[in-house]
């Protein structure tokens, strides 16, 4: 099997160099290609690309900006591959991945399938507690991991693995984004491709963004599910709604507290307790337990404002995704 490592990038040459130097140094003895995609950037990385051209089987394209999505059908359609792995620029690629994906698609081949993230010790504060916030089983993250069985899995676009064969029959990432991914998934499900999790191939993602940028992505995330739920109803599910939910209860919890009854506040201060108490303790830092909690906190409130808005428009006044939100679609 011939990987074909497929990284669309956006005016981040420095993080596309970190992950080249982490491939450079894989324990895969097979060849492989990697195919960086220059979505249009305004600073490229054509330079750093070329500092691995002796160590590593890297093509380079610049196209003009379509997104990620798009980005990505690009690089699968250029590539020589019969099986593509995709990754986020953002990301640093453990030396071991390659081997673990190989040996899991020779034990149980899928068509598609995706990997968890964990976080460095050379991260950022912010970034561990994102990093927390995004994969823990007390968060959005738990939520998503434990509503998903790993012969069910939803593989996320920053660690999967596509054949070439899924990629031809279903046409590959839409338009939408954030939301891309499990559109993705779910059109693969209906033409009877099989997706599922490999616990052992993870990446690690560095989310560079700031807590402005994080709740922004987060709040797209919840505009982009209701929209997913209008177009595959039958794979809609409640746990969607918990942030949803989270920001309801918050409020009435406020207006309790306000009339001499705080048992649901209490509830709420024991929750984000535990949060910091768990986030401490993985990650050796009363610093970075305090950040969880307001990446947490950020989360569910970006996320489910996101959500309720989407709702409304979308499954409620029956607006069009396109109009209603114009900012999760690019134009191809």
């Amino acid at each position: 099997m011939f990987f074909s490592l497929i990284i669309p990038v956006y005016n981040r040459p420095e993080e596309v160099e970190e992950l080249l130097e982490s491939l450079s140094l894989a324990d895969y003895n097979a060849v492989f290609e990697v195919v960086i995609v220059e979505d249009g950037s305004t600073v490229s990385c054509k330079n750093n690309v070329e500092k691995f051209q002796n160590k590593l089987n890297i093509s380079y394209y610049y196209k003009e900006n379509s997104g990620p999505g798009d980005s990505r059908n690009f690089g699968m359609k250029n590539a020589k591959g019969d099986y593509f792995l995709i990754f986020d620029s953002d990301c640093i690629i453990p030396k071991q991945y390659l081997s673990e994906v190989s040996i899991g698609l020779q034990n149980n081949y899928v068509d598609c399938f995706g990997g968890p993230d964990k976080a460095l010790d050379s991260f950022s504060d912010i970034q561990k507690a994102i990093n927390f916030a995004m994969t823990s089983f007390l968060t959005t993250g738990g939520i998503r991991g434990g509503s998903e069985k790993i012969d069910k899995f939803q593989p996320r676009s920053f660690n999967m693995g596509l054949s070439k064969k899924a990629f031809e029959i279903s046409g590959g990432f839409g338009n939408i984004h954030p939301g891309e991914d499990p559109d993705l998934s779910i059109r693969l499900w209906n033409l009877g491709f099989e997706t599922k999790l490999f616990p052992k191939a993870f990446v690690y993602h560095k989310r560079r963004i700031d807590w402005n940028k994080f709740s922004i992505q987060v709040n797209k995330f919840g505009k982009a599910r209701p929209i997913l739920n209008s177009w595959y109803p039958q794979y809609s599910k409640f746990t969607y709604f918990f942030p949803s939910f989270f920001i309801l209860g918050f409020c009435f919890s406020i207006v309790f507290y306000v009339f001499g009854k705080d048992v649901l506040l209490e509830l709420y201060f024991l929750y984000f307790l535990m949060v910091f108490i768990v986030s401490s303790f993985q990650n050796k830092s009363l610093k970075i337990g305090y950040l969880s909690v307001v990446a947490v906190w950020k989360q569910f409130f970006g996320y489910g404002l996101g959500f309720m808005e989407s709702y409304l428009k979308i499954i409620l006044l029956k607006q069009k995704p396109q109009e209603a939100f114009p900012e999760l679609f690019f134009k191809l």
